[in-house]
């Protein structure tokens, strides 16, 4: 049984040595997220749930606190042992994310998560996410006699069964994040620029003949063809409406608790949280929040001077280009600059998977970052 000097010891040497400018921009992200579900969220419960009214906010509460023991678990343990754990819990959410088209539950049309009478509902692909980075990142590493193109092909390999299980849900949105995850990890990895670019054209060209020509991803099509013309239909209502409420919102926005969005729009406080938050406190927010994610961003890009170890570097680039890009993917929906995905803004969004895989993967930015005991 562990004493409590041993204890206390070892939070002293995770404090001693974590990063803590890193740790409290994820706690006030966190916050922040906590904060803005709470004002997005309890008209909702009253009005269509007759329930409690922090009946969303008690859930992502409890969500957050999930997350704070993620964090803490995961940047507290030994390199060694991190890459270890990652290894077993890729092969674990792997194999939850092959259970999905075989036993997952479907909303509106995509069928994308499980759901155990002995665990919440969740979505395998934002578990999975942060550990596809660290097997990416290990494989390009892995014995530097061979050849390059070889590591490249393998890191491939590893994504191309994940790829093809998000396409069968459908999900293109996680899809081509987690192929942009990859190509920035063989890119920064020193790849061909021809090389690179002849890859990406493939891998689009091959993206558009599914959502095209093949009749499983027309309602993605339908959503393409609305974006550029707006008048073709109702697959752009929610894009409508998130815009009109960010037009609304001006500068300063409407007041709290005086937006309509969230009541208009289904799962506002997931895919739209980023128009929702604009209507009621203005655009000054918004990018109030966008200086705080690229101050983040900047705080990790600094450790990746100083660090000699390739595996910990790429694992640094692919782990906030992740959550870059699906901010950037998030903000640009909502923005109608891109056409309706269904992501996730990283911390703020509401729900449970997304909010524990965020957790994750800082978990894994603050051990790599912390200070080396010598």
């Amino acid at each position: 049984m562990l004493n409590s000097g041993f204890i206390y010891k070892l939070y002293y040497d995770w404090w001693k040595n974590i990063d803590k400018s890193i740790l409290l921009l994820i706690i006030l992200l966190f916050g922040l997220g906590l904060f803005f579900s709470l004002v997005s969220t309890s008209l909702i419960a009253s009005d269509k749930l007759e329930t409690n009214s922090f009946y969303f906010f008690f859930k992502h509460l409890f969500y957050v606190g999930i997350a704070i023991f993620f964090v803490i678990f995961f940047s507290s343990i030994s390199q060694t042992n991190l890459f270890r754990t990652s290894i077993v819990l890729f092969i674990i959410c792997f194999i939850f994310l092959t259970l999905v088209p075989i036993i997952g539950i479907e909303v509106k049309g995509s069928k994308r998560w499980l759901d155990f009478e002995f665990l919440p509902r969740f979505q395998p692909i934002e578990l999975l996410k942060p550990f596809i980075i660290i097997m990416i990142a290990s494989v390009l590493c892995t014995e530097k006699g061979k050849n390059i193109y070889y590591k490249y092909f393998l890191s491939f390999i590893v994504i191309v069964p994940i790829m093809l299980l998000l396409l069968t849900q459908p999900d293109i949105g996680q899809t081509f994040l987690i192929f942009l995850t990859w190509l920035s990890l063989i890119f920064i990895s020193g790849i061909s620029l021809l090389v690179f670019f002849i890859f990406f054209g493939i891998i689009l060209s091959l993206l558009l003949y599914l959502i095209f020509f093949i009749p499983r991803f027309e309602y993605i099509k339908n959503r393409i063809e609305s974006f550029f013309d707006p008048v073709s239909g109702t697959h752009n209502f929610q894009s409508d409406k998130a815009s009109e409420a960010i037009i609304n919102g001006g500068f300063f926005g409407k007041g709290i608790g005086e937006g309509v969005l969230k009541n208009k729009v289904p799962e506002a406080h997931t895919d739209y949280i980023v128009a929702v938050i604009s209507e009621e406190f203005g655009a000054v927010i918004i990018i109030i929040l966008m200086m705080i994610f690229l101050f983040f961003i900047y705080q990790v890009f600094k450790k990746l001077y100083f660090e000699k170890n390739d595996k910990v570097r790429l694992i640094l680039v692919g782990s906030i280009t992740l959550i870059l890009l699906q901010a950037l993917i998030h903000i640009g929906v909502n923005i109608r600059l891109f056409p309706t995905t269904g992501m996730t803004l990283p911390f703020l969004s509401y729900g449970g998977s997304s909010i524990v895989g965020t957790a994750i993967l800082c978990g894994i930015i603050l051990n790599l970052t912390k200070r080396k005991i010598n």
